[in-house]
Order: C-alpha cells, then structure tokens, then sequence
C-alpha cells in the first residue's frame, strides 16, 4: 500500500517511519505526479502558513484539492488539520485551507511554543495513547458528520483532538513524534478497507 506523505515542510521522516513500520510504503509528494496511485495522502505537522505558501508556489495546492475532492483518504496532523478545516479562527488574512473537514480550528489553540505539552489520551478504540501538543489547534465547532474519536480537557472543557469525516481524518496532536503506532494504523487500516 502506497501512503503519500506530504514532503514540502514539518514533520515529513517521522510520518515516513511510522509508515514504513506499519509496512506500507510511503511516497514523499513534493510536485503533482506524486500524487498518482496511493492509497492516501498524510499532511503533517509543522506551519501551516509556510505549508500552504509552498503547496501554491509548488503547484501541488489544486491538484491535491482535486484528489481530496475525489475521496482520496487524507490525514492532517497538526498544521495539517489546520490546512482540512473548513474554517480557521485567529488566521492570518491570506490563510487558506482545503475546507473538507467540517471543523473550525484555532490556530495555538493549546497556547503557544512555551505552551507545549503531553498527556494521555483515550482513543476511540484504541486506549490510552500519548499525545504531544506543539502550538497545537484547537478544535472550537465541528459538524454533526463529523466522529469525535477522542478529546482532550485543557482547563476549558472538553474539546476533539482526533476527528473523521468519511475519509477526511483530523488530528490536533502528533502522533509521529511517539513510538506508538496505532493512530496511524488506525488511518492506514481504513485504507485496506476501502
């Protein structure tokens, strides 16, 4: 199974050798063609701002929205759950985003680098796995196609910080910066059962 990783900037090796332990083959997408033949595509953390500065200036931003539109299954953590939603709160006047996540994010929601933080979470299915938070988004508003898969109280309530809708999976922490697998496989499962 071919996954692409989306290779422009952030978090690329780490989703890279989460795939490849799992045993599927992963595909660093840095121009268009990359795109051809996977089964999914994962947009990982880092800045979202600089992520979809060089998906424009890559010439990748409409192709992958053509393939998100299609129903390529598509994994953002982080600045990618930033890049899916339908709505960023707090975003800079030009930010964009693929809009195929019906959830409004705010950008630092958990607070900013010095902010950072790790807790456990319980994952639909899964147990408890650990979650890093780094500038994290903040999930405020979803829709009621959207499955929460599991939330997270920072003081405030408890709010997503793994999400799907259909296809289309949203994640507020990193799960590649851990050495447990198991919310990737949960993504690249869903893969084999398309």
């Amino acid at each position: 199974m071919r996954v692409g990783v989306l290779a422009l900037q952030g978090d690329v090796r780490e989703h890279t050798a989460t795939l490849r332990a799992l045993g599927a083959e992963p595909v660093a997408v840095r121009r268009a063609e990359h795109l051809e033949d996977l089964s999914g595509v994962i947009l990982p953390g880092g800045e979202s701002t600089a992520i979809a500065h060089l998906l424009a200036t890559s010439g990748l931003r409409e192709p992958l929205a053509k393939e998100i539109e299609s129903g390529l299954p598509v994994f953002g953590t982080c600045a990618g759950l930033i890049l899916l939603s339908r709505q960023v709160l707090d975003g800079r006047a030009d930010q964009w985003s693929y809009a195929a996540l019906d959830v409004a994010v705010r950008r630092n929601g958990y607070g900013r680098q010095v902010a950072s933080f790790e807790t456990t979470l319980d994952v639909e299915g899964l147990g408890e796995v650990p979650g890093v938070f780094i500038r994290a988004p903040k999930i405020e508003s979803w829709g009621e196609s959207v499955d929460v898969l599991a939330t997270h109280d920072h003081g405030d309530g408890d709010f997503p910080v793994l999400v799907r809708q259909g296809s289309v999976w949203g994640c507020a922490f990193h799960p590649e910066l851990t050495s447990d697998t198991r919310v990737h496989e949960l993504f690249v499962t869903s893969l084999a059962d398309r």
